[in-house]
């Protein structure tokens, strides 16, 4: 039997942040005597010509497009790594439990981890551990990863830039929105992590050059008093250092009181998943907020001197041609241009397997049978005119990030694609409307959609 596993950690994508995902767990499997490496596949390619030393890989499957990158490797893995056990671990694991392990995958993990996967590679190198009930939570363990640098960064409004380091504090989501991933696994509980791990994280972070912190949470409020205590320390020890957080538009509503704090202790932005403007979207997303909701939710942040960066899910199997004129509308008239990122105007709902959506009275009848390419069920618009709209709007976004267009240019071309798809005039778009250019992170993507050409062919064997 082995005593000391060789391990490699791979992610396939976080956000454009360094991950927290193998830190984590590579604090647990260090802490227990085993070599690991650890490789975020978004900076670089899997070491295919040492995969065939590691006893044990583990593949973190946090998101949608992960999962579809993973599933895109383990045939060329599979291959070259036939004494290894493959496990993949995370939110999408267990719902993708059939696809992967007939892809070759050997164990599939769920969001909790970390305990399973130290006490598998126990196991596999001869000692039997107990699984602990709930997750231990460690000193993330970042050796071995690119530096900060090399992440996504935030950018202000003059043009320069801040590091960013990525936090966790709080795990789950005490809130049901049928559409979110985080739901069929948490079922509306969320767990704190420790004040002090969060601040050891922290610390290690902006020793490395961290001056941003991006805590990485599902919703930053779900323990408010947690939230504040750990801003109020992190702001005491590093009164220079700002961060960012996700919200919900509800949460910005009922603690609006609390937002004034926020912005002492640094707060430059807020994330928050909108979704929608339209009222019966939103009702069938359960998402507990409307679209009047956002209009308030957007006064009280700028009142407050913080930036509302919405999220929005703009192609439904609901909307119709004229809900995107709407919705582009609306975005206009509140300023928010310069506010939302232009893939966030494209983006097509996903139904994954065991999506809490699937439960929804009449929902199964809009979908086609589930797609194991594309792991979801795939779904067509009554309005083909609207499906037709969304592809093209999203080849116009990415030609626009690829030419480097601002985001006013890229709602411009957004504008005319759906007025000519309604064989109406576009109205001209003001500049001077567009709103004032937020701080904003430098990574475009959100986890909630599909991976781009792109991101599958970067992770191509030999790149």
């Amino acid at each position: 039997m082995i005593a000391r596993m060789k391990i490699l950690l791979a992610s396939p994508y976080e956000l454009g942040r360094q991950p927290f995902s193998l830190a984590h767990p590579a604090a647990h499997l260090r802490a227990d005597g085993h070599e690991v490496d650890l490789c975020d596949l978004t900076l670089g390619p899997m070491p295919w010509e040492a995969i065939g030393r590691y006893d044990l890989i583990g593949l973190s499957l946090g998101m949608h497009t992960a999962t579809r990158i993973v599933m895109s490797l383990l045939p060329t893995l599979r291959a070259r790594a036939k004494a290894a056990h493959i496990a993949c671990y995370g939110l999408y694991g267990p719902a993708n439990a059939a696809l992967l392990k007939a892809a070759g995958v050997d164990s599939v993990l769920g969001a909790e981890f970390e305990g399973e996967l130290t006490a598998l590679a126990a196991h596999l190198a001869g000692r039997e551990t107990p699984i602990a009930r709930k997750v231990v939570y460690h000193v993330p363990d970042r050796r071995g990863l690119p530096p900060l640098a090399r992440y996504a960064h935030v950018i202000l409004p003059d043009g320069s830039r801040k590091t960013v380091g990525f936090v966790e504090t709080t795990r789950g989501c005490k809130y049901l929105c049928r559409h979110c991933p985080v739901v069929p696994v948490y079922q509306g509980h969320f767990r704190a992590i420790p004040q002090d791990i969060v601040l050891a994280d922290a610390e290690q972070q902006i020793a490395r050059g961290a001056q941003h912190l991006s805590f990485g949470d599902p919703d930053f409020l779900n323990g408010p008093t947690h939230a504040l205590k750990i801003l109020a320390a992190v702001h005491a020890r590093w009164p220079d250092v700002t961060f960012d957080a996700t919200v919900k538009i509800s949460h910005i509503l009922r603690y609006q009181d609390l937002l004034p704090k926020f912005r002492s202790f640094g707060c430059l932005f807020l994330m928050s998943a909108a979704e929608s403007f339209d009222d019966a979207v939103l009702a069938h997303l359960e998402k507990g907020h409307t679209g009047a909701d956002i209009d308030r939710a957007l006064q009280i942040t700028r009142a407050a001197g913080i930036a509302l960066t919405p999220t929005f899910v703009p192609f439904t199997p609901w909307t119709r041609l004229a809900d995107y004129r709407t919705l582009l509308a609306r975005v206009r008239d509140l300023a928010l241009i310069n506010s939302v990122t232009p893939i966030q105007l494209v983006i097509r709902l996903l139904v994954p397997e065991r999506s809490a959506l699937l439960d929804l009275p009449g929902f199964r009848a809009l979908l086609r049978p589930y797609s194991p390419p594309e792991l979801g069920y795939p779904w067509r618009n009554p309005d083909p005119r609207v499906d037709d709209l969304q592809l093209s709007a999203q080849a116009w976004v990415e030609r626009a990030e690829q030419k480097g267009l601002s985001r006013f240019e890229a709602f411009a071309g957004l504008w005319d694609l759906t007025h000519a798809a309604l064989r109406e005039k576009a109205a001209p778009l003001d500049p001077a409307a567009a709103g004032p250019l937020s701080p904003h992170l430098s990574e475009p993507w959100y986890c909630c959609a599909e991976p781009t050409a792109a991101q599958l062919a970067a992770q191509a064997v030999g790149d």
